[in-house]
């Protein structure tokens, strides 16, 4: 048994490599929180989590005064037990963001742990099901761009390798979600794979409206149609639509996604490790979904996704946006293939001098048991 002796966490800011806007948003920055965790006998683990520009600073008080604490002289090896510990220590305000954020990145840094310690990759250590994934890129089908160019960028993705592509939809009316589907369509053929995001800005009869279109330009899914939280009108329009309902970046727990499957709202998962909390939950979601013989495609995070839709087996794409190139080694690839990191953890490898140089001013937190 090795305690947990000391903590770390501090905040960086990264801005989007392109302009990222959908229908509900533009993507401002990426507030990047990270925890590091040292055990008795000295190995080390680092995990991450994330968010679009707002909330870093609430996670990071959330893990200064309640979490961090609490996992200092914590077993290191009971990754299930801490998880649900500080879930529950916290229960009055969990389910949320805040919450499954700064869970995440503590649990995250308890799996890199754990493969340190043992010299496993997290592939192997969460299932060992591949090696590697196809890819599909998000990166150049936003929403502000015009049809011609989201045919542009999706024709030099095939050319690289990459089996698809998704496109921002959400527009005014059908016709200009048309529009931009054909450009696609037309410019890569029929059998490269095309995924539509509405990001949570239809009413009901608009996303209805959009079946027909989606069906006819055969599309691969149909990405959170309706707001989150609306079980009920996604399982209606399900029941409906013959191309797959996907829903989960804007899910927080488990039990979300239990409800969803349960009530034949979704035909895709869309877990996002660090908005649900951590790895520990994220396989819970992957294994729930493949009872119901579901697949799991999860949302942004690709450096750290790579290993785990690699570790289980109903995981058949990587989403392809790269965001932490400034700060660690690219994801290791061979065109359209993510390749999974055969490194101990996480596999990421950072570049500790440009995150202290980047490190937020006065973000820093450090804890041992001597502070307690």
């Amino acid at each position: 048994m090795a305690k947990i002796a000391r903590a770390r966490a501090y905040m960086i800011d990264l801005p989007p490599k392109v302009r990222r806007t959908d229908a509900i948003q533009s993507f401002k920055s990426q507030e990047t929180i990270f925890v590091q965790l040292w055990d008795a006998d000295g190995a080390s683990g680092m995990g991450y989590s994330y968010t679009i520009g707002d909330g870093g600073p609430s996670v990071l008080a959330l893990l200064r005064h309640t979490l961090l604490p609490r996992v200092i002289g914590q077993d290191a090896d009971r990754i299930e037990a801490i998880w649900r510990d500080l879930l529950f220590w916290t229960h009055a305000t969990s389910v949320g963001p805040i919450m499954s954020l700064a869970l995440a990145a503590i649990d995250t840094a308890l799996w890199d742990l754990r493969g340190h310690r043992t010299g496993l990759p997290l592939h192997i250590l969460a299932g060992g099901a591949k090696s590697s994934v196809p890819m599909y890129t998000t990166e150049g089908g936003w929403l502000h761009l015009p049809p011609a160019a989201l045919a542009e960028d999706a024709l030099a993705a095939q050319a690289q390798g990459f089996k698809g592509s998704k496109v921002k939809i959400g527009t005014p009316t059908p016709a200009g979600d048309a529009a931009r589907l054909s450009a696609v369509r037309r410019a890569v053929g029929d059998d490269y794979q095309i995924m539509t995001d509405a990001n949570q800005s239809l009413t009901a009869a608009e996303a209805l409206r959009r079946v027909a279109l989606l069906t006819a330009h055969d599309i691969a899914w149909f990405e959170e149609p309706l707001p989150a939280d609306d079980i009920a009108g996604h399982a209606r329009l399900q029941a409906q639509s013959p191309v797959p309902i996907a829903v989960g970046e804007s899910l927080y727990s488990p039990g979300q996604f239990a409800d969803y499957i349960a009530a034949g709202a979704c035909g895709i998962v869309q877990a996002d490790v660090a908005r649900v909390g951590g790895i520990t939950p994220w396989l819970k979601v992957a294994h729930l979904a493949e009872a119901h013989n579901i697949a799991i495609c999860p949302h942004f995070l690709m450096e750290l996704h790579v290993s785990l839709v690699c570790a289980v087996p109903n995981a058949p794409w990587l989403e392809y946006i790269p965001q932490l190139d400034d700060v660690a080694a690219p994801m290791q690839r061979q065109g359209g293939l993510a390749i999974a990191p055969t490194a101990p953890g996480l596999g990421i490898d950072w570049d500790h001098d440009k995150l202290a140089a980047q490190t937020i001013a006065g973000s820093a937190i450090s804890l041992t048991a001597e502070d307690l």
